[in-house]
């Protein structure tokens, strides 16, 4: 359907219009009219970049009144970069609305310009949670006449941890204000903020539930673990014009990922919490202008971006929560272009791609890593079509080209070609000259592969428990961090983990077992001591001493 369909003002009209949009999203083809025509409440599940801003943007701003100078509108986000791009379009859509004022409020910028700007006057706030709460605190903030909330991203903003911000801002918002929620997944969590704030919310879902995008094809490569950088290394090198992220687990592995890239000659750099809002500011120009081709992070540094035109999204860690796969992967394939989603992984790893394939209802296809003959191909003819499609800049060159013919007068043409070829070619030719095959064949299962119950028999694993458990509200990542972050044990395999009420159990590679231990045990969580031991088993809820709760396993 088209815009000029959806019962829009002229106003708005002209402003898309100036913008060149003409035809409507799935998305945004049955969330207006809904929200034209009542105002009910709304879930809107969707995958990232589908179009979502305009979805709930559009009838927003029909409903402003502009003569009543105070917040009418309420946009939640989870980053400052989403928080920056949705004020940015909803000024964009209003471009005729004179008057309206669109003010947006985040961390990591001044807080008394922004209360400036919020005392002259807003429509329209769009914010992220931590910095509203701040506002609140503050009390230069008034919710008490919002009429409309939108949290978008929802899904993104409850794994930041910003549930108790939550709570504590739709608390200070009217009962019967309408709410929208955006989400590209739908979580428990999800599940229980519709039930305690939404009222018979209006649900609408693009594609299947927690699906991935459809213009997103999804590959893996299975390698050793020591083999991982130089198949990101092929990677790069098999797609001459790859512009794409590089997920990493850690800070530390994203920063010496990065640094390796750009030491042997990729245009990459790296984004992670360890930046200045500065540097991340400069790092993230660059990406978007397209003057960095490639951006290792992780996935906490990268929440919130908004980069269009996005062709891969590199796995070089399998995340842990698979819903982060999702959130990964969607930041390719928009606008009706396709992306690729490409995962570097070891065989302990196998049993997680069947996981995600339930998870999004697609295929994750297991392909060979390209080898140096098939990526010296691809170069070599990348290379040919980029001077055949080159512009003649005649003006510029026409005075050299006579030294030029006079130069090359005793070659002929053939001779020049091979000679131009070999000139921007040899690097290839000589780096992957014998280059070894990197692939480990897919048993079509996960070495460790565990069932419900089912403990793990391979030998080079020890399981490690230590005494903070659900009681405390740690996570896989939180485990999978604390055990990275112990000097020498960055690279250690891990494989499963369970978490217990008021303990976690652990395995991890038995030649690391004794540092991890002694490690653990000098660190604390959450003001709690932790008690680390190996090879016990789990049989109550206590872990005061290893006596109780736990046993030692039998031989």
């Amino acid at each position: 359907m088209l815009f000029t369909e959806m019962g829009l003002s002229q106003k708005i009209l002209m402003g898309i219009e100036a913008l060149g949009y003409e035809v409507c999203t799935p998305i945004q083809e049955q969330v207006i009219p809904e929200l034209m025509k009542q105002e009910n409440d709304l879930i809107g599940l969707a995958q990232t970049g589908t179009g979502k801003t305009a979805a709930y943007g559009l009838p927003l701003l029909e409903k402003i009144r502009l003569k009543d100078n105070y917040p009418q509108a309420l946009i939640l986000s989870p980053t400052r970069e989403l928080c920056i791009q949705i004020s940015k379009d909803m000024k964009s859509y209003s471009s005729f609305l004179y008057g309206l004022k669109v003010v947006s409020v985040y961390g990591g910028a001044p807080i008394e310009k922004q209360i400036g700007d919020l005392q002259k006057g807003a429509h329209i706030i769009v914010a992220t949670p931590g910095r509203i709460c701040d506002l609140i605190r503050r009390k230069r903030i008034d919710l008490i006449k919002i009429s409309t909330l939108v949290l978008d991203e929802a899904d993104e903003m409850l794994k930041m941890g910003f549930r108790d911000d939550l709570d504590a801002i739709l608390e200070q918002t009217p009962v019967g204000k309408n709410t929208l929620l955006f989400s590209a997944t739908m979580s428990s969590e999800i599940m229980s903020i519709t039930k305690r704030y939404m009222k018979n919310p209006i649900e609408i879902t693009i594609g299947e539930k927690n699906a991935g995008a459809d213009n997103v094809n999804h590959i893996f490569h299975m390698v050793h673990v020591k083999d991982r950088y130089n198949t990101l290394k092929r990677i790069a090198d098999f797609y001459p014009d790859i512009y794409g992220i590089v997920f990493c687990r850690t800070r530390k592995e994203t920063k010496d990922v990065a640094a390796m890239l750009m030491k042997d000659g990729y245009n990459a750099e790296a984004l992670h919490g360890d930046l200045s809002q500065s540097q991340r500011d400069y790092v993230m120009g660059k990406f978007r202008e397209k003057n960095l081709k490639i951006l290792v992070a992780t996935d906490v540094a990268a929440r919130g971006l908004d980069v269009n035109n996005l062709t891969h999204i590199i796995n070089y860690n399998l995340p842990d929560d698979i819903e982060v796969y999702n959130h990964r992967t969607g930041r390719t394939g928009r606008a009706g272009k396709y992306g690729l989603s490409v995962s570097i992984i070891n065989m302990k790893e196998r049993g997680r791609i069947s996981q995600i394939e339930k998870f999004i209802h697609k295929k994750i296809e297991h392909k060979p890593i390209p080898g140096g003959e098939e990526i010296c191909k691809k170069q070599l003819f990348n290379m040919v079509e980029k001077m055949q499609n080159s512009k003649i800049a005649e003006e510029q060159i026409e005075p050299y080209m006579p030294k030029v013919y006079n130069i090359l007068e005793d070659l002929s043409k053939e001779e020049i070609i091979k000679r131009f070829v070999s000139l921007e070619f040899n690097r290839f030719l000589e780096y992957y000259k014998n280059a070894p095959d990197l692939n480990v064949k897919d048993t079509g299962r996960s070495r460790d592969n565990f069932r419900k119950g089912e403990k793990q028999k391979s030998r080079s694993m020890s399981r490690i428990l230590f005494n903070i458990g659900k009681g405390k509200n740690i996570t896989k990542r939180d485990v999978i961090n604390l055990i990275i972050e112990i000097q020498g044990a960055s690279n250690v395999e891990i494989g499963q983990i369970e978490i217990y009420k008021r303990a976690t159990a652990v395995d991890v590679d038995s030649k690391l077992a004794k540092l991890i231990i002694k490690e653990l045990n000098l660190k604390t969580y959450k003001g709690i001591k932790i008690e680390a031991a190996e090879n016990y088993e789990y049989t109550g809820n206590d872990f005061r001493n290893r006596n109780k709760g736990f046993r030692k396993k039998r031989r």
